[in-house]
């Protein structure tokens, strides 16, 4: 005896069914997806989210708070208000830092981004020697601290072997560190021997993805290297350029240890910058509101300039096709 089934034919054609049950993997297979893949990008997120939430966005926040106060370490934070900016706007001291930096970053990023680009076009055109590399880089696995002390010693109005090559040759002995006319160019100049072959490596990364096939379309048509420079090299790295440049201008703008290491601030302030300014102010004085309001200040005015560095220069467009 045979018992009929309750439930209606299917019309499906044969097979349809369990292809509609296994699509939503298939789906998953074909974009290369495997279950569990959220939760192990989570894992591995975890302690980059971690690090950005505790040592950059929590200080961050805190910062901008302690901005609005009167706080020492010594007593509770006391909420004063716009006080903190006030003083700002009204301390020359301030001001001077200020354009101290300025001409800083002017110097440093002006020297350093023609040199790279120099080394890096040298690098590309004439030789791609790892070796050589290897060399260009040298002076950046140097610390700055480091660096400082060297050309602390090398530039010594009296003991150091510059001026002692200096005075050798019948000039007289020239005080780099300890003149307020020299004392910036000098601290930049030694940035810049101290950055120039990491600039000039991230742009050699970007001469590398340009196709080779444009520069000998170029020479067939009898272009010389200054016109493939101008017309084909310039152009392509532009994308590449801008970031390196937004990159250097926001270290230059945060220099502090070369300063701290050979000058201390001095003669009378000439080499002032910002960023000592603000730890002298939270960590030699205790008003670590009035730092944290410069503070503030120095984070609007970076990203100021990285947005409108990044406008000017078109970063995130490119030219090639």
């Amino acid at each position: 005896m045979t018992i009929a089934s309750s439930s209606p034919p299917s019309r499906l054609p044969p097979g349809a069914a369990e292809g509609a049950r296994t699509r939503p993997s298939t789906n998953r297979a074909k974009a290369g997806e495997k279950p569990g893949d959220g939760r192990l990008a989570a894992v591995f997120l975890a302690p980059a989210m971690l690090g950005f939430l505790v040592f950059l966005l929590w200080p961050t926040l805190r910062g901008i708070y302690l901005s609005f106060t009167d706080f020492n370490l010594l007593t509770p934070a006391e909420w004063v208000g716009l006080d903190n900016y006030v003083r700002m706007v009204n301390d020359p001291i301030f001001w001077n830092s200020l354009w101290v930096t300025v001409e800083y970053v002017i110097l440093n990023i002006g020297v350093q981004t023609v040199a790279a680009l120099a080394i890096a076009v040298l690098l590309q055109r004439l030789t791609q020697s790892s070796v050589l590399r290897g060399i260009v880089l040298a002076p950046y696995l140097m610390s700055n601290v480091v660096a400082g002390i060297v050309w602390l010693w090398i530039l010594d109005t009296q003991l150091g072997i510059g001026n002692e090559i200096i005075a050798g040759l019948g000039a007289d002995r020239i005080p780099f560190l300890a003149d307020e006319t020299w004392a910036i160019p000098t601290i930049a100049m030694i940035n810049v021997w101290r950055h120039v072959g990491y600039t000039a490596l991230l742009l050699f990364a970007g001469l590398m993805a340009i196709p080779n096939d444009m520069y000998e379309a170029a020479k067939v048509d009898g272009a010389s290297e200054w016109r493939m420079f101008w017309r084909i090299t310039m152009p392509l790295l532009r994308p590449v350029l801008a970031v390196v440049l937004i990159m250097t201008v926001i270290g230059s703008f945060q220099v502090f240890d070369t300063v701290a290491v050979t000058t201390d601030g001095g003669p009378a302030n000439a080499t002032n910058v910002l960023q000592l300014y603000i730890y002298d102010s939270a960590f030699g004085r205790f008003q670590f509101g009035y730092a944290s309001a410069m503070s503030v200040a120095l984070l609007v005015v970076l990203s100021a300039i990285t947005i409108l560095q990044y406008r000017l220069t078109r970063a995130g467009q490119t030219d090639l096709g």
